[in-house]
Parts: structure tokens; C-alpha cells; sequence
């Protein structure tokens, strides 16, 4: 996929000597060249919205986006409408180096062509009059970044980045509890509830106020969905067993929530599904030499009405919360989660970062996690 860097502001040119161009100064001199990219695709969905006018973008129309390393070390996305997206900060040179241009139909590759000529056709009627303007400009915009910014900083505290409607309420009750999940068996302590799978607590599963929440495949193990059975993985960081160690004599909680809708789907080989993640996860538990609570959201993806405990749906959280911590109040501020599904590029989905953001919590890539110096 390619990508163009854009610049974040404009250089005051005094003047245009030695056959210069200053649209080449603009793009090769930004500090912020190397660090922002603009990408084009159809919107997935209707729920995100424009950073612009705040209005919704409607599922499968033509959306731009400014992606930006987050300070996580993830890139984060801000997306607009064709009309609102910021030309008049961001310098795009041309649309053929748009990440996901290719990728548009020839309609709407024309109608982004005909916008960035415009856009540019403008930038170069710029005078070195009018640098002194431009500067005012450039100051004004960044204020206008930097307060969006902080304002979408205080929305995410507040639990609305995923902008989902509200936490449906869970009925939990241990006469729905099953030690089978549908027509498979589970092993022993390993329980079932509607389209959950749980390890029960105990064995030094203790409650905690801290909590530290780890996705499973491609965080806490490198799996492949060919290979099936127990012995199907590895240690995706050799640091694993080490860090969670210490975290458990932290006082930490230590908790994964895994998606596994294999077991599902596969209605004629569900034992078999079973009995490969759980005994993938028994192993990885005797690796990592501590106590793991473990929560398996089985549902599939895609169905209506959607299935309440596969991520990023929080129902695993909010079971965990109120059933399995001992009523002990949860410190969000110490507590975090980690997983690969962040929505980068290569990233299979976004799960993970949603599910962060909808609970509330710090949110962590396995690479920095658990690569950082300790």
C-alpha cells in the first residue's frame, strides 16, 4: 500500500531565486513530512465521524484521513468528508500516492483528482505577500489541531471514542452455568455461560483492584488459524513468562479475553476447537508460571443482533468486573490492556483498541509492551 508524507505547516519563502520552487520547500522541509500520511478508502461503517464538522460519515462513501504515529507507537486515524478534509494545512502532492487511491472506483478517483487540483492550483497563486498571512493561518490551525486534539483526549476518557451505543446489562446466574459448551465437553474448572467460556477462579486467581488484560492470538502467543491443537504455538516475546511474573507479585490481576469464533463455526468439529484453544491456553499458562483468568468469547462476528461478548463488545469486561473480582473496585488508572488488533496497517481488525477505549483503558501493542526496557 503506498503513502505520501504531507507537511504540517507552510516555511515563510522570502523569495523565489535560483529557479526554487517553493511547493518543493513546503513538501521536503516540514518537520512533520516524515511522520503524517493520507489515506482514502470507503467507510466500513456509519459510526465514525468527521473530525471536521462532526457529523457521521455515511457507510460506504469515499472518506480521507490524516494517519499520524500515536506516542503508543500505533498509527491513529483522524477521518473527514471529501470537503472537510484540511488541504489548506496539509500539502498533498498527488492523488496516484494516496494510500488506498488505487483502490477507488474511477468516479470517485476523479472527482479526488479534480479536489487536489483545485487545492493545489490554489497553493501556487500564493504570493510571498502573502507568507505573513499564511503564518497567522498555519498558527491558527494548529491551535485549532491542538484543542480537537485535547478534546478528543477528554472523549476518550469519558468512553465515547467507539461511539457504541450503551453497555447492555448481562444477567449472570450460576444456574445458567454449564461444563459444556453446547455439544463439547470442557475440561475441569474450565465453565461455559451463554457464548462465553471461562476458567473459573481459584489456584491463586486472586480479585485485585489492578488489572492487567492481555489479548491471546498474536499477543500472548504466535497461532495460525491452518493449525489446530494444543501444542499449535509459541511464545510471541520471549519476555512473556518474566513480565507477567512480575506483575502478578505487583499485586496485578492478570486476565486475557480471546475471541474464538471457530468453536462456533465449527458445528461438526467443536470438540476439536475446543480442546485446541483451551489446551493452548492450559500450556501457555504453565509457561508463563502464574495464575491467569481466562475468558473466551465463542460468538461470530457480523450477525445481528450482535454478540454481547466478542470484542470489541465489553460484555468478557463487564463479566469479569462484577462477577470475578470479588466486588473489589477496579482502579482504571493502573490498570491496562494489551493486544495487536490496534487498526495499523497489517493489523487484522481494530478489536483491541476498541475494546480498550469503550472500557476505559490504557491501551498497550505487544511489541512496545512487552519489547520496552524494563
Amino acid at each position: 500500500m503506498l503513502s505520501i508524507n504531507i507537511s504540517s505547516f507552510f516555511f515563510k519563502v522570502p523569495s523565489r531565486t535560483n529557479n526554487f520552487n517553493p511547493r518543493l520547500i513546503l513538501l521536503f522541509f516540514s518537520p512533520m513530512a516524515s511522520s503524517t500520511k493520507v489515506t482514502v478508502e470507503y467507510a466500513k461503517s456509519g459510526r465514525s465521524s468527521c473530525k471536521k464538522c462532526d457529523e457521521k460519515i455515511p457507510a460506504k462513501s469515499v472518506r480521507l484521513g490524516l494517519v499520524s504515529k500515536h506516542p503508543q507507537g500505533f498509527d491513529q486515524t483522524k477521518w473527514h468528508h471529501l470537503d472537510c478534509f484540511p488541504f489548506n494545512s496539509d500539502f498533498v502532492s498527488s492523488v496516484e500516492d494516496i494510500a488506498g487511491f488505487s483502490l477507488l472506483q474511477n468516479k470517485d478517483k476523479e472527482t479526488l483528482e479534480k479536489l487536489i487540483s483545485t487545492e493545489i492550483a490554489t497553493l501556487q497563486k500564493v504570493s510571498d505577500a502573502d507568507s505573513d498571512k499564511i503564518d497567522r493561518k498555519q498558527k491558527e490551525t494548529r491551535a485549532q489541531e491542538d484543542s480537537e486534539h485535547e478534546l478528543s483526549k477528554q472523549k476518550r476518557l469519558k468512553l465515547s471514542a467507539t461511539e457504541e451505543e450503551p453497555v447492555l446489562e448481562i444477567a449472570f446466574s450460576i444456574s445458567d452455568v454449564r461444563d459444556t459448551y453446547k455439544d463439547a465437553k470442557l475440561l475441569p474448572k474450565w465453565r461455559a455461560f451463554q457464548t462465553i467460556i471461562y476458567l473459573e477462579q481459584g489456584d491463586g486467581r486472586h480479585a485485585s483492584s489492578k488489572i492487567a488484560a492481555f489479548d491471546f492470538d498474536g499477543c500472548l502467543a504466535n497461532t495460525n488459524v491452518r493449525r489446530v491443537g494444543a501444542d499449535a504455538w509459541s511464545l510471541m516475546h520471549p519476555s512473556i513468562p518474566e513480565k507477567l511474573q512480575s506483575l502478578y507479585n505487583e499485586g496485578y490481576k492478570l486476565v486475557i479475553f480471546t475471541n474464538e469464533s471457530n468453536i462456533e463455526r465449527w458445528k461438526k468439529s467443536r470438540q476439536a476447537a475446543v480442546d485446541s484453544k483451551i489446551g493452548r491456553l492450559e500450556q501457555f499458562i504453565k509457561v508463563a508460571g502464574v495464575p491467569i483468568q481466562v475468558f473466551i468469547a465463542c460468538g461470530l462476528s457480523k450477525i445481528k443482533p450482535e454478540d454481547p461478548f466478542r470484542k470489541p463488545k465489553t460484555g468478557m469486561w463487564n463479566i469479569m468486573k462484577k462477577q470475578f473480582n470479588s466486588g473489589v473496585p477496579i482502579d482504571m488508572d493502573q490498570s491496562f490492556y494489551v493486544g495487536d488488533a490496534a487498526g495499523r496497517q497489517g493489523d487484522h481488525s481494530d478489536a483491541d483498541i476498541r475494546f480498550a477505549q469503550a472500557i476505559g483503558l490504557k491501551f498497550y501493542v505487544p511489541e512496545e509492551f512487552f519489547e520496552k526496557e524494563t
